[in-house]
């Protein structure tokens, strides 16, 4: 491996992110007058519309994470390079950069993520009722963020999957163990859906920020 380079999606995600699609499509119909005689296939059209915006949604996350990692190698001089791995049977690719310090090679295999907390921010506090909105591409982007962070922890509990992924380089440079790592990923996830859920709720506003700032601070374990 090329310094701490990490994988930087895992299946899970990929499969969970349909999931969410259906809500997209409910928000979208019940905002619309309902016609009086809705067509098949006009109803399969929009609905194809609907998910293909979310899908995008999702891709422009997926960009966002990967952008993040490369950003912070490049900051920091290390270059960015892709190589293929695989988990099992199935192909994946890993972002690589050459060796640098250990506080730089966290702060590198946790961009990703801090850009994921950072896009769910974002999207919370300027659209509490995203939910009720018709905004699939939005919804896209904030299940891509959640679902990836679930399936990262998941990982990291199980301390499965290729040496590259991102919770195992993160662990190994702060000093942490894989499943505590893991617990900081997933719990402004489950959070941040809580919020998405129940925007109303004050508590789950700032217990998520609170974890995100602990994640942030983190980086000092990593000074030598």
């Amino acid at each position: 491996m090329e310094g701490a380079g990490a994988l930087r999606r895992l299946p899970a995600s990929v499969l969970l992110l349909a999931l969410i699609a259906p809500t997209s499509a409910t928000a979208q119909e019940a905002t619309e007058p309902a016609p009086q005689a809705a067509s098949a296939p006009a109803d399969t059209e929009r609905a194809i519309k609907v998910f293909g915006k979310f899908a995008v949604g999702a891709g422009v996350g997926l960009a966002v994470h990967e952008a993040s990692h490369v950003l912070g190698s490049t900051a920091f001089g290390a270059g960015s390079g892709v190589r293929a791995v695989r988990f099992g049977p199935i192909p994946f690719f890993a972002v690589t950069h050459r060796e640098v310090s250990p506080a730089r090679e966290f702060t590198i295999a946790s961009a990703g993520f801090w850009a994921q907390h950072l896009g769910n921010e974002i999207l919370l506090a300027r659209r509490p009722h995203l939910r009720a909105e018709p905004a699939p591409f939005l919804k896209g982007v904030f299940a891509f963020n959640v679902l990836t962070s679930v399936s990262y922890a998941g990982a990291a509990f199980a301390r499965g999957g290729p040496l590259e992924r991102d919770t195992r380089s993160i662990a190994a440079y702060g000093r942490l163990r894989e499943p505590v790592v893991g617990a900081l990923i997933l719990g402004p996830a489950l959070l941040d859906t809580w919020r998405y859920v129940r925007p109303e709720s004050a508590w789950a506003k700032w217990a998520s920020r609170g974890m995100k700032v602990a994640g942030l601070v983190l980086v000092a374990r990593a000074t030598p």
